[in-house]
């Protein structure tokens, strides 16, 4: 079986009835792999294609929401973006400056500008559950995807959580 969609085109589920699909997606001066993905076709629902097609055409403000939720959690100080900013500040040390895009002093705000969004996967199937429909991967080094930051978005794109994958 398939489901065919405007903008992901033809999606054909494979033995077990999972259907997968993968783009390189351009976005401002770097490429980020998108993914759907979903166990079993039945289901996602046309709805939920079109909402995870809103996301990829509009990664740009996806993105800025991802980043805003990241700064909103910077003065916890027993959350996960803290603790990543803690650990990227020991890791990389006197270093750290050479990586960042922009220097403003505020080594927080600075290292989550310089984030780089590596990938985002959809999980098409989770369209208006309690489960994240879209999870973000965020690295401050694109060579180095052990210490990553993951943003998960509900259905209606906001924020659910950010939670280290370390």
């Amino acid at each position: 079986m398939a489901i065919e969609h405007d903008y992901f085109g033809l999606l054909s589920s494979g033995p077990d009835g999972s259907i997968f699909w993968s783009e390189r997606v351009d976005f401002g001066d770097q490429s980020v792999t998108v993914d759907l993905t979903a166990p079993d076709q039945d289901d996602v629902s046309p709805d939920a294609l079109d909402i995870a097609a809103a996301l990829i055409s509009g990664l740009e403000s996806v993105d800025d929401t991802a980043r805003r939720a990241m700064l909103a959690e910077v003065d916890d100080r027993a959350s996960e973006v803290t603790e990543y900013i803690l650990q990227q500040q020991e890791a990389y040390g006197e270093e750290l400056e050479e990586i960042l895009v922009d220097v403003s002093g505020d080594a927080a705000v600075d290292i989550i500008r310089s984030l780089s969004l590596m990938s985002m996967t959809i999980l098409a199937d989770e369209h208006g559950g309690s489960e994240p429909f879209a999870v973000l991967e965020y690295a401050l080094d694109a060579e180095t995807t052990d210490d990553v930051l993951l943003v998960n978005l509900a259905s209606d794109g906001s924020v659910q959580s950010v939670m280290s994958a370390d």
